[in-house]
């Protein structure tokens, strides 16, 4: 339940960065507000409304920061026991000595080649 709702908060802070970077102005805006664009007549004045969206941007990249750190130690199964704990324990392995085959054992070999000249 915990998880789901620092999901559900996580995903609202993403969308909430989203909205208010899209309406910040970019930097060639600027210009047309020194020469008289009117933007002194808004709701913020001049300045004010780059000082204002910018930070309510940084508080949200800093929640949305703290909210995967939170979601990251929530997220994560903790194990009951360890992995090595589940192993069965079973005595050293001995190796196995070797096997000589014995002559009788061995496939003989057809001779295809000449015959052998004796002198």
């Amino acid at each position: 339940m915990l998880q789901q709702l620092f999901l559900a908060a996580h995903v609202l802070i993403a969308l909430l960065i989203i909205v208010f970077v899209l309406l910040q102005r970019g930097k060639g805006a600027e210009t047309g507000a020194a020469f008289g664009s009117g933007a002194s007549g808004t709701v913020f004045g001049a300045r004010g409304s780059a000082n204002f969206l910018s930070r309510v941007t940084a508080v949200l990249a800093t929640l949305f920061f703290a909210s995967s750190l939170i979601l990251t130690g929530i997220g994560r199964p903790q194990p009951e026991q360890s992995v090595l704990d589940a192993l069965p324990e079973s005595a050293p392995a001995e190796e196995p000595a070797p096997v000589e085959p014995a002559e009788q054992d061995l496939p003989q070999l057809p001779s295809d080649g000449p015959a052998e000249q004796s002198d």
